[in-house]
């Protein structure tokens, strides 16, 4: 999300820190080009103006640190002023002693609400409270065997009473059979609708005076665009919103909706939709999206990311093995495939501070089709080949790349660079590893 955003302003400031000084004139020549950036990027044209004001504002005035570069300073205001657009990160409201709590989702059609409310599931069961599902989509085909689906494949239980029941009725209905099963939340998943559509409005309401919901969050696409505004001004006047998740957030270059939304309505966004997997799914923070719009990467998702993915006894185990020069393509394989759970290249390029210049000059499919080509090619070899490349003759090689559907030179490849790899851990493991700025070897 916002990587043509990102890459306009970065040149932007680049232009910027060309001057010795920053003039009046430079910020407003600046300011232009940065309103044109966010409109292009779908920002809201009344938030566009207002958050150009702000910046102009501060960057001629008294808040520019001298000890900055030009572009520096107004990066800095350009942060500040970001933050204050997508204001404060939230958390769900679980205030109260009425149990089960419940969260109500809200949307246009095709907004990703149903997958959402899994994906909510699973989060909150992760944080230690037993979900509920309760499947209120009657209107769209097949809505009510999706969520169904999902809540079996994530283990969670749900309420459905197929699509003829009315859907007050069934959140009703489900109510009361999650508190017999003692649920500590209720996701409540309803039909997508437009926000000018009176009748189902009103069954909104009707929901949410059946079942009182502690949320009610807008499920939003962030893909909408400028329309972003309209839909997230008719939901909450109806319905008076609490929060929104912003899904798709992965594949969009642009992203507007994520600042248009926030400022219109002045609801918290509190979560982000990050890809198709039903673990796609975090927390926001207004600091961490600032930062990625602005090309300063996001150190710390990567690190949680991390922290979910690694083990910390394995990390020791492996860290043994590569001192005594005994790392494998198995254990190669394995640190593949837990680098690919914190997403995919792209996305974790996106958290690296500078690295959209790189992402540019890459082909995402080109990428991820390498990297599952290696997975693939590892995965033909049996476990003696794996834990001693040193057999793998000519026959070997054939036989595998055959069995991974790739040439003999694909194979060739891999374990080259595998081998490659090795040499060089083994380098620095007895300090003869030369790379500029670095002490030698690596501690014992």
């Amino acid at each position: 999300m916002f990587e043509n955003l990102t890459n306009r302003l970065q040149d932007i400031f680049d232009g910027m820190n060309r001057v010795g000084k920053l003039t009046e004139e430079d910020v407003e020549r600046g300011m232009k080009e940065v309103r044109m950036a966010l409109l292009e990027a779908d920002v809201s044209l009344s938030v566009v103006k207002d958050f150009v004001k702000r910046v102009k504002a501060r960057a001629v005035g008294a808040d520019v640190a001298k000890s900055l570069k030009p572009g520096q300073q107004v990066v800095k205001i350009v942060h500040e002023e970001l933050l204050e657009t997508l204001g404060e990160g939230a958390r769900l409201n679980f205030a109260g002693s009425n149990k089960p709590h419940v969260i109500m989702l809200v949307g246009l059609q095709g907004s990703g609400k149903t997958t959402t409310a899994a994906k909510l599931a699973l989060h909150l069961r992760r944080d230690g409270r037993q979900p509920y599902l309760i499947a209120a989509d009657t209107y769209r085909p097949a809505a009510v065997d999706q969520l169904v689906t999902l809540a079996k494949q994530i283990q969670v239980p749900y309420h459905e009473e197929g699509t003829t029941a009315k859907p007050p009725d069934i959140a009703t209905h489900g109510l009361k059979k999650a508190r017999e099963e003692n649920a500590a939340v209720v996701i409540v998943d309803t039909a997508g609708r437009l926000q000018i559509d009176d009748t189902l409005m009103t069954e909104l309401e009707q929901i949410k005076k059946r079942t009182e919901p502690v949320e009610i969050l807008l499920v939003a696409d962030s893909m909408t665009g400028q329309e972003a505004v309209n839909i997230a001004k008719g939901f909450n006047e109806r319905l008076g919103i609490t929060g929104l998740i912003l899904t798709k957030v992965d594949g969009d270059a642009r992203g507007g909706a994520a600042l248009s939304m926030r400022a219109v309505t002045g609801v918290p966004i509190k979560f982000l939709g990050t890809g198709e997997k039903l673990d796609g799914f975090e927390l926001f923070h207004p600091d961490r999206l600032a930062q990625r719009i602005l090309g300063m990467g996001d150190m710390m998702t990567l690190i949680e990311k991390a922290e979910e993915a690694f083990d910390e006894k394995e990390a020791l185990k492996l860290q043994k093995k590569l001192m005594q020069n005994q790392f494998t393509l198995q254990d190669f394989l394995d640190q593949l495939q837990k680098i690919r759970k914190m997403g995919s290249f792209m996305q974790i390029l996106d958290m690296l501070p500078g690295a959209n210049r790189i992402k540019d000059q890459l082909d995402q499919e080109d990428v991820e089709k390498r990297i599952k080509r290696v997975e693939a090619i590892i995965n033909s070899m049996t476990k003696e080949e794996r834990n001693n490349p040193k057999i793998l003759n000519a026959s070997r090689r054939k036989r595998i790349a055959a069995g991974s559907g790739v040439q003999v030179r694909d194979v060739n490849d891999v374990i080259k660079q595998f081998n490659e790899m090795q040499k060089m851990m083994n380098q620095a493991r007895k300090g003869k590893l030369k790379i500029p700025g670095m002490p030698s070897g690596m501690p014992r």
